[in-house]
């Protein structure tokens, strides 16, 4: 359920059909099952890295993850009967934004990437979303799963709202480009790198990094208790500022809370000063990626206010 891109390649990376056009893209792309351990088939109670853990119950020792193995046995089995016996790249954001805010099993993406390396792929960490800082333990997203991608890509945070993108790779992947001629109009301009900079040198004397990892720790326990006072709070999830509520109509069968009723809560919420995003291949998850600066106050006020919508949502539905 990842997203990458609007263009043809990209959009034969992204997992999600809200965005793909009706006409054939990405020749050549693959996509792996979706390694979500709520929604997935495999999953349990210590799967993630996050303050906040799913419902499910397993059987696991301590040190393994029975639904890490069987997502890698997937991606084994796509790369086996979809993809050449030599592959050129494998993308995934870190955690995914767009798909829902989904955490992977851990150490799921460190095995991923030796087995594309062992294919003779390089590995491509999409840090749009979860870069600088945001999930607070680390600067860079994919630095929570012990990995060290070839080829980083990144915008959003490093422009604070400036149209801003860069990426970072390798000298012997950057060589490669002077096999052929290639520019780009914008590409170094001098107003974006001044801002990007003083984007950099804003979140390290603000602690903002630090500031996502404690008030976001604090966010997703604060959210975590709403899960446990109403049925349609089916998950909460992620790391540091980067937060994923999935509605659902009941626990039990977990189907996804449908659009109308996400639109009044989520219009409730608006009406009353907070703004959340939407996302997940069901368009079911509340996606709360507020500035880095919040304070715990901010994040009880949100709270509160999600609080105060799923109760009006509960005397709604029961009339």
């Amino acid at each position: 359920s990842g997203y990458h891109g609007a263009n043809p390649y990209a959009l034969g990376l992204t997992a999600h059909s809200s965005y793909k056009p009706g006409v054939a893209n990405g020749f050549g792309c693959h996509t792996t099952m979706c390694p979500d351990v709520f929604r997935g088939i495999w999953g349990g109670s210590h799967c993630r890295d996050s303050p906040v853990q799913t419902t499910r119950t397993c059987s696991c020792s301590p040190g393994s993850c029975d639904a890490k193995d069987k997502y890698i046995e997937q991606l084994i089995e796509t790369l086996d009967t979809s993809a050449a016996k030599k592959v050129a790249a494998f993308i995934a954001e870190p955690m995914m934004g767009v798909g829902g805010v989904i955490q992977y099993p851990k150490n799921f993406l460190k095995e991923a990437y030796e087995i594309i390396r062992g294919k003779g792929g390089v590995c491509i960490a999409d840090e749009v979303q979860t870069g600088f800082g945001r999930t607070g333990s680390h600067y860079w997203g994919f630095q929570t799963h012990d990995v060290m991608p070839d080829i980083v890509t990144m915008a959003k945070g490093i422009g604070n709202g400036f149209p801003m993108a860069a990426i970072i790779t390798t000298e012997e992947i950057a060589r490669s480009f002077t096999q052929a001629l290639y520019f780009n109009t914008f590409g170094g301009n001098p107003m974006a790198c001044s801002v990007g900079s003083a984007v950099l040198d804003a979140i390290d004397e603000g602690g903002l990094q630090n500031n996502c990892a404690v008030v976001g720790t604090h966010l997703l326990l604060e959210l975590a208790k709403l899960r446990e006072k109403f049925e349609i709070v089916g998950d909460v999830r992620g790391k540091g500022l980067m937060v994923g509520v999935e509605m659902v109509k009941d626990k039990k069968t977990l189907q996804p809370l449908p659009a109308e009723e996400m639109n009044l809560i989520w219009e409730e919420c608006k009406d009353n000063g907070v703004l959340l995003g939407k996302g997940g291949l069901y368009s079911n998850v509340f996606r709360v990626k507020p500035p880095m600066c919040i304070t715990k106050e901010d994040a009880d006020f949100a709270v509160a206010i999600l609080e105060r919508a799923l109760i009006k949502h509960k005397e709604t539905i029961s009339r």
